[in-house]
């Protein structure tokens, strides 16, 4: 990685980045303070309105997801963006301040809907209240006549006639009143009370101590022509909203103008983040940033072709981003690796080991050549025929190479769906078989051979875990760590590979074990003697060496840990076979091979979801856990080149050095 400084005039700020984001090869490196005659462009303005805009897109085409779905296959994730020429992006920016106009009236037309559905909430909330008065043939407002004072309301309880005499004449005997009672329930009664003008103050004394009150919006109208008008207003509002939602629907054209506007608008905000980043002066202008040592010619030319400018380079520091770098085989893995952490500059690209032990382990685990067949078959269409994007194509190729390593392990193991090839022989020939009878070369079986694929799992693990301490040996001894890759590294790597040999000992014979026990001793001794360096006085550095062995549980727990790669192995074989067994059940009748069919399908399926998962999942563990930290410690920053990033489409023809 190098570190670059551009020098160029004022006047052709404009033309330079947008050659640098046609191309993606500088990361802007942002300086703290600007140098001595220099200046910085303060482009908060300008961001803060790009970023409003990017908003605003985005809330149109959700209303529009919303409103306006298109309709999507179930392999729909997997197709790569559209491309558009670099010429396109023009006709976009000229277009952007109409797209946004339309995006405002979508936004303002869901506004338009959500006040009518908070308006029908209102006229639904109303009705509910006049439900109780529908029998009221008179205004809820109605006021009192020459001699009558009329008094409309409701109790907080059921009242009849009986109950509601009972408890006014204790507490005013001489009330005259007359009640006409229109509902009642056990909380609520509606009631008109007529009583005598000179009386009505008396009256509402009485009532008010039984908790009589009055409606909080009496009407003008009767409650059935108040109901009557409130419906109709409703009804007008649904055809409203209908009509509403139609001239949204009719934007939907506009989806993918939309989608660029909002990808241009997020191109300006990113130019105008490195500009605020530049070193301005009257006349010139200063870019920092980083660059791949192999892209240093390409930029050279670009800047060239742009206009008259001075490129520099010089060794980039500890702060430089990573750019990862890996062949065919390898790059699929790279996502795993910077989903734990991208690699410092003290570390080195641990992506070809993972990807190599990854495909292993996962195929060893789903282990049924059926399967990695199906994997192949399918990511090689998806490759082919959706042209998926860098990111999905890479993962796609990492499930097809994980699918050859399944394959493998499946004809090693003796699964081809299970056992279904010896089901069929069966429901054939009317003769039982196994797959190691009927396959024509020798096979381990997951049940039989347990026992052996569980040392072969385990010495696959301690080959991971070597492998991982390879790497830190390494590692340390490029960062002229000696004693640490010697004592803290070898040692223990001796100390294992010592213990491999006395455990083949117990089968080839004693003069491997002897050989095996010699390995272990002389790592024990020199573990004991180094790794209590950093203790104070003999006794502490002895007290701290001899402890240090606990460790080797540590790493026992570690190679235990692979013993997973049996436990998934078998339970992928012993689901594929229960299935296969449970599809035979109804015989070869026609109502037995449909059966057949179906549990065979939907079964595999199953176990094709549960082990594949689970596959992924513990071989990332194994990684992560037993070898990664054996030597990688992350923490790096990743490469991420000033450039035209978009969510919705691709550039067919950027610039370049042609």
């Amino acid at each position: 990685m190098k570190s670059v400084r551009i020098i160029a005039l004022k006047k052709d700020r404009k033309k330079i980045l947008e050659h640098l984001q046609n191309n993606s090869l500088v990361h802007i490196r942002s300086i703290e303070e600007p140098k001595i005659g220099f200046v910085r462009t303060d482009t908060s303005a300008q961001i803060q309105q790009f970023e409003k805009n990017e908003v605003v897109t985005e809330q149109a085409l959700k209303i529009l997801d919303k409103i306006a779905p298109t309709k999507k296959g179930l392999l729909a994730s997997f197709k790569g963006k559209r491309e558009i020429v670099s010429e396109d992006i023009q006709e976009i920016a000229v277009n952007s301040a109409k797209i946004i106009g339309i995006c405002n009236k979508i936004i303002s037309l869901e506004k338009q809907i959500a006040d009518i559905a908070a308006e029908r909430v209102r006229i639904k909330a109303l009705l509910t209240q006049l439900e109780p008065w529908e029998k009221l043939d008179i205004p809820m407002n109605t006021g009192d006549t020459a001699s009558t004072a009329i008094l409309i309301g409701t109790f907080p309880k059921m009242y009849d006639e009986v109950s509601l005499a009972k408890t006014l004449a204790q507490s005013e005997p001489d009330l005259i009143y007359e009640a006409e009672f229109l509902y009642a329930s056990s909380n609520l009664t509606c009631a008109v009370i007529y009583v005598p003008k000179n009386h009505k103050e008396l009256a509402e004394n009485a009532l008010r101590t039984i908790g009589f009150t009055r409606p909080l919006n009496p009407t003008s109208k009767t409650p059935k022509v108040k109901v009557k008008k409130l419906c109709e207003k409703d009804k007008g509002l649904v055809q409203k909203s209908e009509k509403t939602i139609e001239k949204m629907k009719s934007y939907a054209k506009y989806r993918d103008a939309i989608g660029d506007t909002q990808d241009y608008f997020h191109f300006r905000t990113e130019k105008y983040r490195v500009i605020a980043t530049l070193d301005q002066s009257e006349h010139i202008f200063i870019l920092y940033g980083y660059i791949p040592e192999e892209d240093c010619g390409k930029l050279d030319k670009i800047c060239n072709k742009a206009a008259e400018c001075i490129v520099e380079y010089e060794e980039a520091g500890e702060d430089a981003p990573v750019k990862l770098k890996n062949n065919a085989f390898t790059e699929p893995a790279e996502s795993i690796v910077t989903m734990y952490s991208p690699p410092s500059h003290e570390d080195i690209d641990p992506t070809p080991i993972l990807a190599f032990f990854f495909y292993l382990f996962f195929g060893m685990m789903f282990s049924d050549a059926g399967y990695g067949v199906l994997m192949v078959i399918a990511t090689t269409i998806l490759l082919k025929v959706w042209k998926p994007d860098k990111k999905m194509y890479n993962n796609l190729k990492l499930f097809q190479y994980c699918g050859y390593f399944t394959v493998f392990w499946g004809l090693v193991f003796g699964s081809i769906f299970g056992d279904a090839p010896a089901v069929l022989y069966k429901m054939v020939t009317g003769n039982a078989i196994t797959m190691q009878q009927l396959l024509p070369w020798p096979t381990l079986d997951t049940q039989k051979d347990a026992l052996t694929i569980m040392i072969m799992s385990i010495g696959f693990g301690l080959i991971h875990i070597l492998v991982g301490m390879a790497c830190k040996f390494y590692v340390c001894i490029k960062n002229k760590k000696y004693a640490e890759a010697f004592f803290d590294t070898g040692l223990w790597m001796t100390m294992l590979i010592g213990f491999a040999v006395l455990a083949a000992g117990m089968a080839a014979g004693e003069l491997m074990m002897n050989i095996g026990m010699v390995i272990v001793a002389a790592s024990a001794v020199g573990l004991i003697l180094t790794q209590g360096r950093s203790k104070k006085g003999i006794f502490g550095k002895l007290i701290g060496g001899i402890a240090s062995l606990y460790d080797i549980t540590s790493y026992i727990s570690d190679l235990l840990s692979y013993s997973r790669l049996l436990a998934l192995g078998l339970t992928t074989g012993v689901m594929a076979q229960v299935f296969n067994m449970l599809s035979t059940l109804m015989g070869t009748g026609v109502l037995g091979i449909i059966y057949m069919i179906v549990i065979f399908l939907v079964g595999h399926a199953i176990t094709i979801g549960l082990n594949a998962l689970g596959s992924y999942v513990h071989t990332m563990r194994l990684q992560y856990v037993e070898m990664f930290s054996k030597f990688y410690d992350g923490g790096g920053k990743l490469f991420e080149p000033f450039s035209l990033s978009s969510k919705n489409f691709k550039i067919k023809n950027n610039d370049n050095d042609d």
